[in-house]
């Protein structure tokens, strides 16, 4: 019998891991903002920061703050088994695991692990992770970018992958990197499935850019269907505000249509605030639509897996 068969992944069937073997292509901004609308919504979500530099917390706002252990809980999981204790109610019906630094200490744990018994390393996320499964309604893995350990750990977990990309070659390399290392964890995690590309970081404007992406990976995958219809655009301004004060696009498109209008204040009556990018709602306006797309996705791969 092996390792896949006996292993109990009740819980852990709404597991998406945002995975790309090439950094910067919005994979943080991604698994934070989607799982904050999905809170908003009322889903019970669960993130998980897999990434040692613990961006995550940049975007929700707890990173160095005393909350934040720098992934020191995650990696005494990942090694010795501990009890995953989530921060609780970073946002309302949204938890966390913060990752950090000590994710690079568990990833050289799970090399020496995978040398002994490479099914349990592959598992280890997936057995840290099932004991408090059953208490979310969907579970997001922030995956770093090139650390092979900690991505085939994440893989080991996930019932679903999605892959963010930018239009560059670089982002479709690292697309079909992924693509490479699934067969890697298939012993252990038979059923795990690509719920979709997800191009991000464009221009509304990069018509022939966006064409020229979408006949590559579908060339590349035989099949349009793995390709998101909605796309998130690339706006820096809010890209900035949102890390800077670590809120999510859609908080910071709240701030932006609550703030004093400009005639306001040249009439004197309210207060200039602090300079508001008005392009967050463009960008909110996308994650909304990826998020919709997203749960249609799910609810189609999981009627598939019943029938």
């Amino acid at each position: 019998m092996t390792t896949s068969e006996i292993f109990d992944r009740t819980g852990l069937d709404r597991v998406c891991a945002f995975v790309n073997g090439k950094g910067g292509v919005l994979k943080t901004t991604l698994t934070a903002n989607l799982g904050g609308l999905l809170a908003v919504a009322g889903w019970r979500v669960l993130l998980v920061d897999f990434d040692p530099q613990g961006n995550l917390g940049l975007d929700l706002g707890y990173r160095h703050q005393a909350e934040d252990d720098d992934g020191l809980g995650m990696a005494q999981s990942l090694m010795f088994g501990a009890p995953l204790n989530p921060l609780k109610g970073v946002r309302p019906n949204l938890d966390v695991v913060p990752g950090g630094a000590h994710l690079d200490q568990a990833a050289a744990g799970l090399v020496s692990l995978a040398g002994k018994d490479s099914r349990k390393a592959k598992l280890a996320l997936a057995s840290a992770l099932a004991p408090v499964a059953t208490q979310y309604d969907i579970i997001f893995i922030d995956c770093p970018p090139g650390n092979e350990p900690l991505q085939l750990a994440a893989l080991g977990a996930a019932s679903q992958i999605i892959v963010p990309t930018k239009t560059d070659r670089g982002g479709r390399e690292g697309l079909l990197g992924v693509a490479k290392r699934l067969d890697s964890v298939i012993d252990v995690n038979p059923g795990i499935d690509l719920l979709g590309v997800i191009i991000a970081a464009t221009s509304s404007s990069a018509k022939s850019v966006q064409r020229t992406v979408r006949e590559a990976i579908i060339e590349a995958f035989g099949t349009a269907d793995v390709l998101f219809e909605n796309m998130v655009r690339h706006a820096e301004s809010p890209a900035q505000a949102v890390r800077e004060r670590g809120v999510l696009v859609h908080e910071l498109e709240e701030q932006v249509n609550s703030g004093p209008k400009w005639y306001e204040v040249l009439r004197g009556t309210a207060k200039a605030g602090p300079s508001q990018p008005r392009s967050a709602g463009n960008v909110a306006e996308d994650l909304h639509n990826v998020a919709q797309e997203l749960v249609t996705r799910l609810e189609a791969a999981e009627k598939r897996n019943a029938s």
